[in-house]
């Protein structure tokens, strides 16, 4: 979906990184939530408390997901999902829009 109707925006940004990662956190009806977000080029480890659905909507990047060994390489666009209770590692090339999912299990 390219766009999300009748849902509430959280004004105040979600920073990290010194602000080299930031997002916006998007409310709808039906209690989900999402973020909406820009990564700067580095080097981030992140950890989830539930579980996270990340949907690369343009850039270039390296993920290292939980347990595994390998990089999963995106050029563009692709998803990758984390389990809750997880740290996993980026290594972002150039700017990276994302959007993430929280799903409550």
């Amino acid at each position: 979906m390219s766009q999300f109707e009748n849902v509430t925006v959280v004004k105040k940004a979600n920073v990290y990184f010194d602000g080299k990662v930031t997002s916006r956190t998007v409310l709808f009806a039906d209690g989900t939530k999402k973020t909406l977000g820009i990564m700067m080029p580095g080097e981030y480890e992140f950890g989830t408390d539930v579980k996270e659905v990340m949907e690369i909507l343009g850039g270039d990047l390296k993920v290292l997901l939980p347990g595994d060994s390998e990089w999963i390489t995106i050029n563009g666009t692709g998803e990758f999902t984390v389990p809750a209770g997880q740290r996993f590692k980026l290594e972002v090339q150039t700017v990276t829009d994302y959007c993430c999912s929280y799903i409550a299990e």
